[in-house]
């Protein structure tokens, strides 16, 4: 039996994330403050200060309307006494309309790296491949739920925000202090 390979720069970057994490954590509980940092691009109101420019991997977690196949399936028969006729095939049908079910179950989608700005206000997103900037205000926060190497956010409006990657461990202490100041 073989081991695959570990991506060396995965193994360290883990533990420093959860570090700079702790870190954080430790800093603000000590009475400290984030640091404000100078961002370009996304547009801020009078007063919104940003404090974290970031890259994370971005996903949305949602369901769909079920998409049923359109055609039923099946394949045409030579049969001695009716000739040639289309027969229907229900166990690929019924295959078929199950997988449509399935993939309109809620999920993680929409799955794509992103720009990552964490303000006073909220969390500002800018997917890979968009020019608009996705806003996330701490206002209309409902949990956080912090993971090894990423953080999921949930919002009363909307569909909850995974974010994952180096920074995620960061951005999940930091966006709990936040929210925690803007109740």
């Amino acid at each position: 039996m073989w081991l695959r390979r570990r991506n060396r720069g995965q193994d360290t970057t883990r533990p420093d994330a959860a570090q700079a994490a702790t870190a954080l954590a430790l800093h603000l509980q000590g009475g400290g403050e984030l640091t404000p940092v100078p961002v370009d691009g996304p547009p801020l109101a009078d007063g919104e200060v940003a404090f974290a420019d970031a890259q994370c991997s971005a996903a949305r977690f949602y369901g769909t309307e079920v998409d049923y196949p359109s055609s039923t399936n099946g394949y045409f028969e030579d049969h001695p006494t009716f000739g040639r006729r289309w027969v229907t095939n229900g166990r690929l049908d019924a295959r078929r309309r199950q997988e449509a079910e399935d993939s309109a179950l809620p999920q993680w989608r929409d799955h794509t790296a992103a720009r990552v700005v964490l303000t006073s206000v909220g969390v500002r997103l800018l997917p890979v491949g968009t020019n608009d900037w996705l806003p996330f205000d701490h206002a209309l926060l409902s949990g956080i739920a912090a993971k090894p190497s990423a953080v999921v956010l949930s919002y009363s409006v909307c569909a909850p925000l995974l974010l994952s990657g180096p920074a995620a461990p960061w951005l999940g202490v930091a966006i709990e202090h936040l929210h925690q100041h803007s109740i």
